[in-house]
This record gives structure tokens, sequence and C-alpha cells, in this order.
């Protein structure tokens, strides 16, 4: 498919009097949606068809995860903006059926390393409900919704706040929506794992854009490759969701104030020392975690959330995980992601290449060894970006 990238970009109109008869429309946004982030006006329009990687349908739940090692940071002053927000005081206790949180304790941001993530007393099963209903609030249908395996994932959505906000483009977007484009899509998956007494709810980013390649001379085809993980996307959501889980009444619709006022409370959540590091001398690519096995676990489940391997395995007994690298297939042809590009020219052999982590540990300390398919310690350029990949999202 070959056509201008002029179509797919904001659109620039040099005629003032079509400019003067569109003055009188005008646009409204709603209270819940802020500068940073708005998928829902993306939603009413059609977006190109996207060929993505598998979906994770091969995860099983497990129960047996240990208290996280990391800040944490209370959410009254959030919850109090939310009640704000809503026009009613802070409730009190809930009964065992209430699906928002009610006070402080049962809500709170936690973060090791690079990773953040909600905890909060509710269950899974009163959760899940709720987050269904927050994604799809928020602008995105839904390509998994697996609650046996406590995961949950978008379909690719675009971003229309990131759309030129000029005079010109408020006057004319009505009119002129479907011509306007950002030339980036996301979509989030979001993990929840019970904690004993406790569930710990992550959120991760993947994101597309759209390159023009071909001779500049003719044509150009439009290709939608990956792009790197957006730290900030998952912050922004993560208040949104503490922001809607703070709130008494699930109804209510949070002000710009209360998701502000959550996303200082995210980003403020206190990081810990580095905790992982490649280990030199080693007969494969290891690295080491300081932090327990079912801890370690659980961060490299989310560090492979974020990157662009498909989980085709996970057996927790045995303390492995079993990946297959997908390139996109976007647009009819296979791209690189932002993994296969470190690998440089050798990206193409590795496409569909299988690897194994195996985790093993002992007190708070755990190892992660970069095995191949028939479980033997391998160090080549993949295995390497492997763990180099890891220890970037886990220290």
């Amino acid at each position: 498919m070959t056509m201008s990238p002029l179509f797919l970009r904001p659109v620039a109109l040099g005629t003032a009097a079509f400019t003067l008869a569109l003055a009188g429309c005008t646009t409204t946004t709603d209270s819940f949606l802020s500068s940073r982030v708005d998928y829902r006006a993306a939603a009413a329009t059609p977006a190109p068809t996207l060929q993505v990687p598998p979906d994770l349908t091969q995860l099983s739940g497990d129960p047996r995860y240990q208290p996280p090692v990391g800040g944490s940071v209370s959410a009254t002053a959030l919850q109090s903006a939310a009640a704000e927000a809503s026009g009613k005081p802070q409730a009190g206790a809930s009964s065992a059926t209430a699906i928002a949180p009610q006070s402080s304790g049962d809500l709170r941001i936690e973060r090791s390393g690079q990773q953040r993530w909600l905890v909060t007393r509710q269950t899974p099963e009163q959760l899940w409900p709720v987050l269904r209903q927050f994604w799809q609030d928020s602008g995105f249908a839904l390509a998994s919704d697996l609650p046996q395996a406590g995961v949950m994932e978008t379909d690719w959505a675009e971003n229309r706040a990131k759309l030129p906000d000029d005079l010109i483009s408020r006057t004319v977007g009505k009119v002129l929506d479907r011509l306007r484009d950002t030339g980036e899509r996301d979509r989030y998956r979001t993990r929840v794992e019970r904690n004993g007494e406790f569930t710990e709810i992550y959120i991760s980013h993947r994101g597309l854009e759209e390159i023009a390649t071909g001779p500049k001379e003719r044509t150009e085809t439009l290709r939608w490759v990956a792009r790197p993980s957006d730290a900030g996307l998952e912050a922004e959501m993560l208040a949104r969701l503490m922001v809607r889980l703070g709130t008494a009444d699930e109804n209510a619709k949070p002000s710009a104030q209360a998701v502000d006022s959550a996303l200082k409370t995210v980003t403020a959540a206190p990081a810990a020392a580095q905790r992982a590091r490649l280990l030199e001398g080693q007969p494969g690519a290891v690295l080491e975690i300081d932090d327990s096995l079912e801890r370690s676990w659980r961060r490299v489940g989310l560090a492979l959330d974020r990157s662009s391997f498909t989980v085709e395995e996970r057996d927790r007994g045995a303390g492995l995980y079993t990946l297959r690298y997908v390139d996109p297939k976007l647009a009819g042809k296979e791209e690189p992601s932002l993994l296969s590009r470190m690998f440089g020219a050798r990206k193409d052999d590795l496409s569909g290449t299988r690897y194994r982590l195996r985790l093993s540990g002992s007190g708070e300390r755990t190892q992660v060894v970069v095995l191949d398919e028939q479980s033997r310690p391998v160090a080549d350029e993949g295995a390497r970006s492997i763990a180099q990949l890891l220890v970037g999202e886990l220290r």
C-alpha cells in the first residue's frame, strides 16, 4: 500500500475564507482528559488496521508472590482530591463486596528500580470488571481479556492529545479529523497478581510509530514499526487508574486536578538502590538481582511485558520463561523493534529465535541465566542484549 504521508499528518489549510467560515465551531474537552493523554477522541475515528504480535494466551495464574521491596507512597492526598472532584466526602470502611478502596490504607504506589505498580486490598475478582471499564472509558477496545491469567491488553489506539493545538487545528479539527494523525499508536497491558491479602496491578506500555520508506522522489510507503516503551505514559495511566480506584463513586469523572495529584504521587515513589547487574566470566549471559526468587520472578515478568518478546510459556515451579522474539509484521512486512535494532546488522537472523530464562535464587539474591532452546547457557549477541535489556528494566 502506497500513499502520501500528507494524508496521515496534521493538515494546515491555507484558505482563509474556509477558516473564517468555520470560526464559530468549538470543541469541548471532558474533565477526565488531560492535555497529555486523549484516547477517547481517537475511539470515534477509525484507525488503520494493524497486524500485531500474538497475545499472551498461554499464561497461567500463580498466587504465590511475596511483598515487594521498594518505597511506598500514601494515597491520602489523592483520595481527598478524588472525593472533591466527585462532590462526595471520603467514605469509611467498605463491605467485602465494595469495588473501590475507601481508605488510604487500601491503595498505594510501590516502586522497585524503574518499575512502579499499584497495591490494593481489593481482590482480583473485585478489580477485574473495574479494570475492564477503566480501559473502555479511556477509549480502548480490549484485545485480550484473560481473568484467569490476570492479563488484560488493549488494542492499538492513537493519543490525540499529541496533535497540534493551534487555532487552525482547533477550528477545523472536527471537520478534517480523519485527515489528522499523530503517526503513533499505543497499547497497554495490565497484569493483576495476588499477593496474600493484597493485589498488585501492573501497567506496561508498547508503542508503534509510522515511518515513510522508499525513494523520496516517488510516492513513499508508510509502515508501522515498534518504538520504545514510554514510562511517562505508564505513569499517566497508573495515575488515572489510581484516581478511579480511589473514588468511592465509580461513576464520577475525576478532574484533571485529581489526575495531576495522582501523577505526582506515582512519580514521587522513591526508588531503591541499583538492584541488578550483569555478571562477567560466566558461560552464558547472566544477570544478578538483589531480590528474592519470588519477587524477581514477578519483576522479570513485568520487564518482559515491556519488551518485544512474546512469552510462550511460564513455568513458575521450574523458574523458566520461554521466549520468542516476534517482529511486528505490520503493513504486510516484517519490521525491527527496539530490541532487534539493538542487535545491529544481524537483527533479521534473530527473528523468531527462542530463548529461555532460568531463575534460581537463595535468600535475597537471584540469578537469571539466558538459555537456548536446548536449555544450554548461551552468550551470543541476542542473549547479551536480552540480559542488558533486563538489567536496564530491573535496576
